[in-house]
């Protein structure tokens, strides 16, 4: 019987015209450490980055956007819950999208597609680990008054492997402990160091 392997329809996708390349597999240039210095996670032969220290945060902020990026998961069978391909993406550096091997498990708010503690994503679009897998993100910033008073919620929606995991979700606050607590109208994107060899990929983003 032959073996058939599921491929998300966005793999590889290529950039539209007006997107700005975050990552390509050449460099880091887009990137730096969140103490400004330079990033320093690994490039691989094939094109992806590996994540080796520091999280890395883009060198430009943005706004409302829509993102593509492509990550894979290492196999780690002797770890369990959050120790298993732990990674990130922190939109606007305030609001995690989780990365995690969550394959084949009912998703949690702390689980892989998930706006970290805040919404578990709507089902299980993940693949094993070792498997490249990719998150269409569109991100609409919160809205403040002349003030600064805010008046309206971060609202994210979120396809991982092409499956709708995420529809308009508002984020009413930061997520997790480790970031600013403050919320902006723009902000850079930020891949997580959680101490697992997490890849990454053919990054875009389009402002919008």
């Amino acid at each position: 019987m032959k073996k058939i392997v599921k491929k998300s329809p966005t793999l590889n996708m290529k950039p539209p015209e007006n997107a700005i390349v975050l990552f390509d597999g050449s460099n880091l240039n887009a990137w730096r450490q969140k103490n400004g210095k330079a990033a320093m996670w690994k490039i691989l032969p094939d094109g992806a980055m590996e994540v080796t220290k520091q999280d890395i945060v883009t060198q430009k902020k943005f706004s409302d956007f829509k993102l593509h990026l492509e990550f894979k998961t290492p196999l780690k069978p002797e770890a369990t819950g959050q120790a298993r391909g732990n990674s990130g993406v922190y939109l606007l550096e305030r609001y995690e999208l989780q990365i995690l091997d969550s394959y084949g498990l009912t998703p949690q708010n702390n689980d892989c597609g998930a706006i970290y503690k805040v919404a578990a994503p709507l089902r299980n679009a993940c693949y094993p680990p070792l498997r490249w897998q990719t998150y269409d993100i569109t991100i609409h910033a919160p809205r403040f008054d002349k003030s600064g008073k805010k008046i309206s919620n971060a609202e994210v929606t979120v396809e991982q492997n092409g499956i709708l995991i995420q529809d308009k979700t508002e984020i009413p606050h930061p997520t997790g402990s480790r970031f600013s607590k403050n919320e902006v109208k723009e902000g850079g994107i930020l891949l997580q160091d959680h101490h697992n060899p997490v890849q990454f990929r053919n990054i875009w983003i389009l402002p919008l």
